[in-house]
């Protein structure tokens, strides 16, 4: 029997992903929840495994080629009968799970007793599961979070799920709840991509002693979203200098408390608190246009992203409700979802989602850089190197540390002028850092 792989649905409006590079090749013996294939979608990249034992019949799409959800990605041949494979029938994201849920229930329903946790204990709590599980659990009514893996390292495998749907004590998935007006926009946007202009193409002549390395994966990922940034949004910047020297000197004395919690303090979770405190000044820079409905969609939570670059590219992992962390929270999360990211192993939930993006160069800040905005986002704040400069403070030449900010706005949403006013509101934080402590956190 030949089984017919296809793209499961591997998140909320993903309707493609990149085959990044494939794991086995055609003539391979596979065993069950072996790693199959990377596939790219967003700036995500997750492993899916196979979900039988038998061996690769012939492999359907191509390292570096797009995979619709739902498009076969692999044939497996079962039973090594090499025999054609037969069309599958059922809905395309769920297939590999439903066509063989009911039978391999039934051969596990009588070993070991699945193992879970309380309702309150579920609440919140994260999981390890592969993409083609988590479609399993919903496709049989599971709450994934309720179950206690059996796999390495606690990863919770198909037949912990289908134990689960065998036994009727295990609490059903709840019902989702409607979600609010302000976040429908994310889900067209990432579901209905804009077709980028048709260009034609150019070929660079051939030499013997170039390079050429295939532009894909996340590189282009980054150049269609740039595109896009730039097609989509009548974008302008506007830049400001701020004098730090009382910040600089607030964070040398709080690095001691920090580093006496495990903390690594750096000057930006001082940025966020600022650019939080005014994006609740001036709410429309923490906006999004839905062009669908023609309406100007008003984020009620403040989602940080903060462009780092990476070995593989400019990834944006996102601290989520910065507004409700204090000054050491936002430190302690911001060191391992940087690492994540620039390791690779950042989920595609912290690679999306931002409101607003801070980017950053540190020490390589420069003078002055135009961020290009982060879309759907109507705004981004470009932060750029702090350095002694001789400035004029009443009447004498003193030296003070200072730094240019600069901030990049859709100006279909935002004036120049409220842009200004926001960029002014960050910068008196900055250089009064004592006001951030008056903030609600």
């Amino acid at each position: 029997m030949a089984l017919e792989f296809r793209l499961p649905d591997i998140g909320e409006g993903v309707v493609e992903g990149e085959i990044v590079r494939w794991l086995v090749k055609e003539g391979d013996t596979l065993r069950e929840d072996q790693p199959m294939v990377e596939v790219m979608t967003d700036k995500a990249t997750v492993e899916i495994p196979t979900p039988r034992a038998g061996k690769v019949a012939k492999l359907m799409v191509e390292a570096g080629k797009l995979c619709a959800v739902g498009q076969v990605m692999i044939v497996i041949d079962t039973d090594g009968s090499g025999s054609k494979p037969a069309p599958a029938h059922q809905p395309a994201p769920a297939q590999p799970a439903t066509t063989q849920a009911p039978a391999a229930a039934a051969q596990v329903a009588a070993s070991a007793p699945v193992q879970t946790v309380s309702a309150a204990e579920a609440a919140g709590r994260k999981v390890l599961a592969t993409p083609a599980t988590r479609q399993l659990a919903r496709n049989l009514g599971i709450d994934i979070r309720t179950l206690v893996g059996s796999g390495p390292g606690g990863r919770i495998t198909r037949d912990d799920v289908r134990r689960a749907s065998s036994d009727k004590s295990v609490p059903p998935v709840a019902a989702p709840k409607a979600a609010p007006v302000a976040q429908a926009v994310e889900a067209p946007v990432a579901a209905k991509p804009v077709a980028l202009p048709q260009v034609v193409p150019v070929s660079v002549p051939v030499h013997a002693e170039d390079e050429r390395v295939p532009f894909r994966g996340l590189r282009k990922k980054i150049a269609d979203n740039l595109v896009r940034s730039k097609l989509q949004t009548a974008d302008f910047t506007y830049v400001e200098e701020c004098d730090v020297t009382e910040l600089v000197a607030l964070r040398k004395r709080a690095q001691k408390r920090a580093a006496e919690r495990g903390i690594k303090l750096s000057f930006l979770p001082f940025l966020i608190k600022a650019v939080v405190s005014g994006l609740k000044k001036y709410p429309t820079l923490n906006a999004m246009l839905d062009t669908e409905r023609d309406e100007i969609v008003l984020r009620k939570s403040y989602h940080i992203g903060v462009a780092a670059a990476t070995d593989a590219g400019l990834m944006v992992p996102v601290l989520r409700n910065a507004d409700r962390m204090s000054l050491f929270q936002i430190a302690a999360a911001l060191e391992p979802l940087a690492e994540r990211a620039r390791t690779g192993k950042a989920s595609r939930e912290e690679l999306s989602g931002s409101t607003f993006t801070i980017s950053s160069l540190g020490k390589l800040g420069g003078l002055l850089a135009t961020p290009v905005i982060n879309f759907p986002e109507v705004a981004v704040m470009g932060v750029h190197k702090i350095k002694e400069t001789p400035v004029v403070r009443d009447g004498q030449i003193v030296i003070r540390e200072i730094m240019n900010l600069s901030i990049s706005l859709d100006h279909r949403i935002v004036d120049g002028y409220e842009g200004a006013l926001f960029l002014q509101h960050v910068i008196s934080m900055l250089e009064d850092p004592t006001l951030m402590f008056m903030e609600l956190v």
